[in-house]
């Protein structure tokens, strides 16, 4: 036999025991957990005591008119490097 049949030979051998083994059950787990986290729900179901979209309007129109007053608190800004005052 020449080399590129034997060649051609176990090349088809490897691919027929490749298409056998076992896969992993979590294999592409990770993508389905991503898309399973990014699609959006058409019928959510909240707690009744949790909240729900629209909860904070009273908040928010308070917070809009303190930013729009200029009576908001200073942002006091942080360091995570270690550096500088914290």
């Amino acid at each position: 036999m020449s080399f590129k049949v034997k060649l051609a030979v176990a090349g088809a051998a490897m691919l027929t025991a490749a298409a056998c083994a076992p896969v992993d059950p979590g294999f592409g787990e990770a993508v389905r957990y991503d898309t399973a986290i990014q699609t959006i729900d058409p019928d959510p179901v909240y707690d009744e005591a949790g909240a729900k979209p629209g909860d904070s309007g009273e908040h928010a129109a308070k917070a809009t008119e303190r930013y729009r007053k200029g009576t908001t608190k200073p942002v006091v800004r942080q360091s995570s490097s270690g550096s500088g005052p914290n």
